[in-house]
Order: C-alpha cells, then sequence, then structure tokens
C-alpha cells in the first residue's frame, strides 16, 4: 500500500502542474486588471504612475517569467505569494480562513450521509411501495433544487415572519460550541441537499442489485433478522459505488461553500475567492485554488483507499 501511496502523491504532481497552469491563465482574462481598481481607490493614475505600480507588484514581467517565479516560490520555498492588495501571505490568508470551510464541508457531509443513507436502504427494501415513492421523489428534489435559492429562501422567509436572521459575526466553537453549531447547522443542510440527493439515488439502486444476490437470499433463508442481513451482509458490498459518489461529490460540494458561506456571510474560502476575484488578485486567487486541488486530490486519495476497507480482495501495488 505504501508503494501505491507514492505513486498516486507522484501522480498529483502534473495534475497540480496544470492546475496552476489553468488558474493563472483563466484570473488574467477576466476584464479589468488591479492597476484600474487601485486607481478608483486612489484617482486618477498617469502613465508612470500605473508603470511604476506595475512594477512593484511584478506585473510587468512577461506571463512566463510571472508564472516561473510564482512556482519556483511554491515548489523552493513552499510559499504561495503575497497578497498584491495587502502584501498578507497568501498560506496566512489560508489558514485564517480554513477551519470555517472544513467544519461547513464537514458538518454538511455527515448531514447528507445521515440523510441519505437510511432513506436509500428503506427504499429498497420497501421497493414500490409509498414510502419508497417518496424517498425517490424526496431524492430528485434534492439534486434539482438550487443551493443558493434554497439558502435565500431560509434567509428571508424568517426574517420576515419572524423578526430572525442567521447571526452575522463567526462564533468560534471552542468559546461557544452550541451558538458555533446553530451557526452552521442551516448553511450546512443548505450545502447536503444536492450530496443527499445523490447519495440516496446510487444507494437504493446498489442496494436493489446487492438484495437479488445469491448470497443475501441464503442469508434470508437461514432466518437471520433483517437488520443483521442488511447491515451485515448487503450494506458494505453496496457501498463501494456509493462511497465512489461521495468522493465525486466533494468538488461540488466545495464549490457550494464560495456560494453559501457568501450568503450566510461565513468568513471562509469560499468568501475568500469571491473578494479576491473581484478585487483581481491573482495571487490569492492562484493559491486558494491550488489549495483546494492539493485537496481533491487527497481526498480522492482516500476514497480509493477506502475500498480495500470494504472488500479485502482489493490489494494496492
Amino acid at each position: 500500500m505504501r508503494n501505491y501511496i507514492i505513486k498516486r502523491f507522484l501522480l498529483a504532481i502534473p495534475v497540480l502542474l496544470l492546475v496552476s497552469v489553468i488558474v493563472f491563465i483563466v484570473i488574467r482574462l477576466i476584464p479589468g486588471n488591479i492597476i484600474d481598481l487601485m486607481s478608483v481607490d486612489q484617482g486618477s493614475l498617469s502613465q508612470m504612475d500605473r508603470a511604476k505600480i506595475e512594477q512593484v507588484l511584478g506585473l510587468d514581467k512577461p506571463f512566463l517569467t510571472q508564472y516561473g517565479i510564482w512556482l519556483g516560490d511554491i515548489v523552493l520555498h513552499g510559499n504561495l505569494g503575497n497578497s498584491l492588495w495587502d502584501k498578507l501571505p497568501v498560506a496566512d490568508k489560508i489558514i485564517t480562513r480554513w477551519p470555517v470551510t472544513l467544519e461547513l464541508g464537514i458538518l454538511s457531509l455527515l448531514i447528507s450521509q445521515l440523510i441519505a443513507l437510511p432513506i436509500g436502504v428503506y427504499s429498497a427494501l420497501r421497493q414500490d411501495t409509498v414510502g419508497d415513492y417518496l424517498g425517490r421523489s424526496f431524492a430528485i428534489m434534492c439534486v434539482a433544487v438550487p443551493s443558493f435559492w434554497v439558502a435565500t429562501m431560509l434567509i428571508v422567509f424568517p426574517s420576515i415572519w419572524w423578526g430572525w436572521s442567521p447571526p452575522l459575526s463567526i462564533i468560534p466553537f471552542n468559546q461557544d460550541p452550541i451558538g458555533n453549531l446553530k451557526m452552521f447547522i442551516l448553511p450546512a443542510i443548505v450545502l447536503a441537499m444536492s450530496m443527499a440527493g445523490m447519495t440516496m439515488r446510487m444507494t437504493r439502486t446498489m442496494m436493489l442489485e446487492v438484495l437479488r444476490q445469491d448470497y443475501i437470499r441464503t442469508a434470508w433463508a437461514k432466518g437471520l433478522r433483517e437488520r443483521v442481513v442488511v447491515v451485515r451482509h448487503a450494506l458494505k458490498n453496496a457501498l463501494i459505488p456509493v462511497i465512489t459518489v461521495i468522493g465525486m461529490g466533494v468538488p461540488t460540494l466545495i464549490g457550494g461553500t464560495v456560494i453559501v458561506e457568501n450568503i450566510f456571510s461565513l468568513p471562509g474560502m469560499g468568501q475568500l475567492i469571491i473578494q479576491a476575484t473581484q478585487t483581481r488578485d491573482y495571487t490569492l486567487v492562484s493559491g486558494v485554488i491550488l489549495f483546494f486541488g492539493a485537496i481533491l486530490v487527497i481526498i480522492n486519495l482516500v476514497v480509493d483507499l477506502t475500498y480495500g476497507f470494504l472488500d479485502p480482495r482489493i490489494t494496492y501495488k
């Protein structure tokens, strides 16, 4: 397994390199640039002033030179660069914002699976009953309804009907755990809906396939209780494709944090990347996207290693 993990990390290098090239190019294709935005704050700038600012920010160099300097700092020094606006290290900004996004993501993932797995298993066990139709309809609704619309409705209607709105300042978990969870529960539910819908559908499909296998019929014939047959024999074998769907849904989950964090005013990575894009902070956007890319590589590796835990027949070379 150790050799397999090393190979995966080596294969991740060209992937992250390609991600860095794409994000470095795309952010600079957005109309407008940071010099124009600075001129709004500082008034009209002469050509000399603009050239001086470009020189200070390092934007006067050729594109490939800028990319080479940025990539060299990452490879040689582990430095993601400094923000073009406040000169603070990008790594420090990520460290400050990452705990918020991490908590939101973990809570959303837990909620989605607590909803999806029981409903998916129940729908498979009670195929074509009223409960199955309700579960399938709920899954379709979770996938179809946009998370930004649900988030907006959860803010607008409670404020109109009950005069309640989510807190606008972050409540640290170590100071007030209950208040922190109350703040995160609504955005986590909103973010969990889409993944819950996809996982429900896959769980139902795979459970139906496994329940028709001969060894499951044998377990029923032996008189084993339904809970034993489902949990010990059926569910574990049905989970491998479900784990794949969960792993594929994590990028969507991360992308959803960009919208949800801005709607609920959560100071996480999603809000940071929106602000950086609006201000054309090229270094900050590139660093955040590269960080997300590295996280997704690690998550995909964890998903692949989970297969071996669920099915001992799977080996890694």
